[in-house]
């Protein structure tokens, strides 16, 4: 038997949303900062993004966590190298390219992280 009480809309912040989306706030649309979303828009939005969305995950500006994961490093490696500004996809590829020390050391660190928290799920499953 179901309930006859309407379903109730679940909606999230516009912050929320922009996280979950992998993007950064403060480049979304005017209208997007303002309203609130809907867990059905935000469905939308992931499934077919609009050209706005498009651009902004291909070009950025990036949020930290972004900027992070295409580098390679963890979001305490950016701020360690004072990296604390959104970056641009082009920003990030001339980093790449660059390969400071401070990029390598914190790739090293990242895959070190990696390899111990794998180590240690293998031996609790173990």
């Amino acid at each position: 038997m179901t309930s006859s009480k309407p379903k109730s809309i679940q909606t999230m912040k516009p912050e929320t949303a922009a996280k979950k989306l992998g993007v950064l706030l403060s480049a979304t649309p005017a209208e997007f900062q303002a309203g609130v979303v809907s867990r059905d828009e935000l469905n939308e939005l992931q499934s077919r993004p609009p050209a706005w969305l498009t651009e902004l995950r291909r070009n950025g500006p990036h949020p930290r966590q972004v900027v992070a994961a295409k580098l390679g490093v963890s979001n305490s490696g950016l701020i360690r190298a004072g990296i604390t500004e959104p970056l641009t996809t082009a920003e990030i590829d001339a980093l790449k390219a660059e390969n400071p020390p401070w990029l390598e050391h914190e790739r090293s660190v990242q895959a070190e992280t990696r390899k111990e928290a794998l180590r240690l799920k293998q031996r609790q499953d173990g």
